[in-house]
C-alpha cells in the first residue's frame, strides 16, 4: 500500500481565520478559494479585489520582526508573497507554531485543490503538489461530464431520505433503498428528461413505497 502524504478533508469556515500574506494574482486566487472564511491579508501592496474579498487589510512590510503579530488567532496561514524566500521564511514560521499552512512555493502541510462546486455538492482534485496544471484540466472534465441530472438526482435523495425516514425501520436498509434508486437507469433518464415528479414516484415505486 502505498504511503499517504495527504489526506483530503472539508472543513467548516465557521468562525476560522485565515492570515494570507501576500497582496496580488497569487493571494487573490487562494482568498477566493477560502470565500466565507474571514480572511486578513496582509502586504505592503494589495490588488482592489483582494480589499474586497478580505474582512480585514493590514498594510504592512512582511518581515521577522511581525509576522508572528500578524499570525496572531489565525487557524490557516497562507503564504502567498512573490518572494521565495520570504515565503519560506511565513511557512517555517506558522508550522513551527502548529499553525496549518499553505505555501506557493511548497512544503507546507495543507494544499488546496482543484474544486467544481455545484448544487449542494463538492469534488475536489489535487495532484498533491506534484503537478499544478493537472488538477484544473481534472475538475473542467468532470463539469463536462456531469450533467444537471446529478445535481437534480442529489436533490431527490435528499428529499426522499426525508421521506423515507419513517417508512423504512434500519439505517441500512435506508441505505440500501438510496443505493438502489443511484443505480436506477429509468429514474436517471426521468430526470435527464427534467421529469422529476415522475422520478420520485418510480423510485418509491420501485421500493414498495408506493
Amino acid at each position: 500500500m502505498d504511503t499517504i502524504e495527504m489526506s483530503p478533508i472539508l472543513l467548516s469556515p465557521r468562525g476560522r481565520l485565515v492570515a494570507v500574506f501576500g497582496g496580488g494574482q497569487v493571494a487573490l486566487r487562494k482568498c477566493r478559494h477560502f470565500a466565507g472564511f474571514r480572511i486578513r491579508v496582509v502586504s505592503e501592496e494589495v490588488l482592489p479585489e483582494l480589499g474586497e474579498l478580505a474582512d480585514e487589510v493590514v498594510i504592512d512590510t512582511i518581515d521577522r520582526d511581525n509576522v508572528l503579530r500578524h499570525m496572531e488567532g489565525a487557524d490557516i496561514v497562507v503564504a502567498a508573497t512573490s518572494d521565495h524566500s520570504l515565503n519560506d521564511m511565513i511557512r517555517d514560521t506558522s508550522m513551527s507554531r502548529g499553525i496549518m499552512t499553505n505555501s506557493a512555493h511548497g512544503g507546507g502541510d495543507v494544499l488546496i485543490p482543484s474544486t467544481l462546486h455545484r448544487d449542494g455538492w463538492t469534488v475536489c482534485v489535487s495532484s498533491e503538489g506534484r503537478v499544478p496544471a493537472f488538477p484544473p484540466y481534472v475538475v473542467e472534465r468532470i463539469d463536462s461530464m456531469l450533467g444537471p441530472s446529478y445535481d437534480a438526482m442529489l436533490a431527490l435523495l435528499v428529499d426522499l431520505r426525508s421521506d423515507i425516514r419513517d417508512r423504512i425501520a434500519t439505517q441500512p436498509d435506508r441505505a440500501a433503498f438510496l443505493a438502489c434508486v443511484l443505480a436506477d437507469e429509468d429514474v436517471w433518464r426521468l430526470l435527464e428528461d427534467g421529469e422529476r415528479e415522475e422520478a420520485r414516484s418510480l423510485a418509491l415505486e420501485r421500493g414498495g413505497l408506493r
